[in-house]
């Protein structure tokens, strides 16, 4: 059989728009270059509802489409989002003037959670208007058991948990999106309905931490940059550590909860980091988080010249970390090696370890020439694991990732005693 290939590609913004023109031209000089029937054009749109009438208007539907027929673009189906129902009638109206077929005008309704849509977008037929455009005929049902069991993973849960997530970019909840759906995962897989919520690390700096992290069964700290906020963030770790709550600190997260050790546990009372430190310049700390004067190349570490803050200093992508045997990581991972994605500029700094560890805090996970720290836990407690990847890039919905996974297995266990 001769081999098919399929691209989809999605073009944001509004029609219209004058910066959205080049790409328009472009997706119509693409379909020139394709056999009828290989490339078909799916536009999403609005449909308001005005509750003074008490009707959905089809107007803005309709100019948009004239205005992509203007430029040379006929969409073979259109996704309408809604609020309410669409009558058929109204289906049939934006059908006629906008000169698609009937049952290629596809409701979008909202939903309780993005992760229904597959199901939602089957059932209102989206799947065979696609099929239809190809002229794809006749085709396979798809199987859709594994979007059935997230959905019945996410309605039929066998109980709850409250996670904080202390940050500063609280009043943002985008800011933090990767980690909440990799919390939703670990809550899939588990049986268990998550519920975030954000709590403001600057409260602390003039409030006791206490009264606001009680009542949790987990705490998270995000990563980040700045220092606006950090030391609510320390006392987060603090928290978590000393009231035996599982924490999980992911970036700055782990940073802070090192520095937080290095003050409580190790006695090193003005622990600090370059990030924030070293611009002051105001008091003298114990740098046990440093600037990341080494470009890192695969696993090895190579001396270069830093012109300034913002250089090649940044150690980004996948890096390979060796984890300790007998560990929690480990344990949760069920490997001794692992792969995962960075993105910072400031590492522990391996030099303190023996002192931290002599302290009950354990680096489990190093890079694989032992120079770097990945990641720390605490010895004699349920569940506190820092990271200084981010694996919540990773996370997905049929694959969580197994540190989301297990935090919420721990979180779901503290909720039990309770």
């Amino acid at each position: 059989e001769d081999e098919v290939d399929f691209m989809l590609c999605e073009i944001g913004g509004t029609v219209g728009d004058i910066e959205g023109l080049p790409f328009f031209e472009a997706i119509r000089q693409f379909s020139q270059d394709k056999p009828r029937g290989q490339c078909i054009f799916m536009h999403l749109t609005l449909l308001p509802w005005l509750a003074a009438s008490g009707e959905l208007k089809t107007k803005p539907t309709q100019h948009s489409v004239k205005e992509l027929r203007s430029i040379g673009l006929q969409p073979d189906i259109l996704v309408c989002r809604s609020e309410h129902p669409i009558p058929e009638k109204e289906r049939e109206k934006i059908a006629l003037f906008c000169n698609v077929r009937p049952e290629a005008v596809i409701p979008a309704y909202d939903l309780r959670s993005i992760y229904e849509a597959p199901l939602a977008y089957h059932e209102q037929g989206l799947d065979q208007a696609v099929l239809d455009a190809f002229q794809i005929s006749p085709a396979p049902r798809p199987d859709l058991a594994r979007w059935q069991d997230v959905y019945d993973r996410i309605h039929n849960t066998d109980g709850e948990v409250n996670i904080a997530i202390v940050g500063k970019y609280t009043q943002l909840e985008d800011a933090y999106k990767s980690i909440k759906e990799a919390l939703t995962h670990g809550g899939m897989a588990n049986r268990i309905k998550v519920n975030v919520e954000w709590v403001d690390a600057e409260i602390f700096d003039h409030e006791d931490a206490a009264p606001h992290l009680e009542g949790y069964h987990a705490i998270l700290v995000p990563g980040g940059f700045g220092e606006r906020g950090t030391e609510g963030k320390i006392k987060a770790a603090q928290f978590a550590r000393e009231r035996k709550i599982p924490y999980l600190g992911i970036c700055l997260g782990m940073q802070m909860a090192v520095i937080e050790a290095a003050r409580n546990l190790a006695g090193l009372e003005t622990a600090g980091s370059e990030e924030f430190d070293h611009e002051a310049g105001k008091r003298r700390f114990e740098p046990v988080v440093y600037h990341l004067k080494e470009w890192v190349q695969g696993n090895h570490a190579v001396q270069r010249k830093v012109d300034d803050d913002k250089g090649g200093t940044m150690r980004l992508g996948a890096y390979t970390a060796a984890l300790a045997d007998g560990s929690k990581v480990a344990e949760v991972y069920g490997d001794t090696s692992i792969e995962e994605r960075h993105r910072h500029r400031y590492e522990v700094d391996v030099k303190y370890r023996k002192k931290l560890e002599e302290c009950g805090l354990s680096f489990s996970g190093m890079s694989p020439d032992g120079r770097l720290p990945e990641i720390v836990e605490v010895k004699d407690h349920p569940w506190f694991i820092g990271v200084q990847f981010h694996p919540e890039l990773k996370s997905k919905p049929f694959d969580p990732h197994p540190l989301f996974r297990d935090f919420v297995r721990a979180a779901r266990d503290v909720s039990r005693l309770v």
